[in-house]
């Protein structure tokens, strides 16, 4: 499969995007490329690979999921810009 000059036409189309002869004709290069080289992929022989989740092991470090102490009511309400003795006020946003 390749790719031509009225398939690049018709994605740009698509996209609404304007191309020139010039970048028409380049596109057209560059896509081919990209079959050229997945094809080549293709024929790679997988059999005895194992699959992978990622091409780097990553190990995620996790903390242990422990109930701490809350936030001082005081200190919660410190910074608010506006605040009533237990809570923070805010506008209104509902009618």
């Amino acid at each position: 499969m390749s790719v031509t000059r009225d398939d690049v036409s018709y994605i740009a189309n698509l996209a609404r995007l304007s191309l020139s002869d010039e970048e028409t004709t380049r596109l057209v290069k560059d896509m081919n490329q990209i079959l050229d080289y997945m094809e080549l992929l293709n024929k790679v022989d997988t059999d005895n690979v194992e699959p992978l989740e990622h091409v780097i092991e990553l190990n995620t470090p996790f903390r242990k999921d422990e109930a701490l102490k809350p936030l001082d009511h005081e200190l919660a309400l410190k910074n608010a810009p506006d605040a009533d003795a237990d809570f923070f006020r805010v506008p209104k946003v509902i009618e």
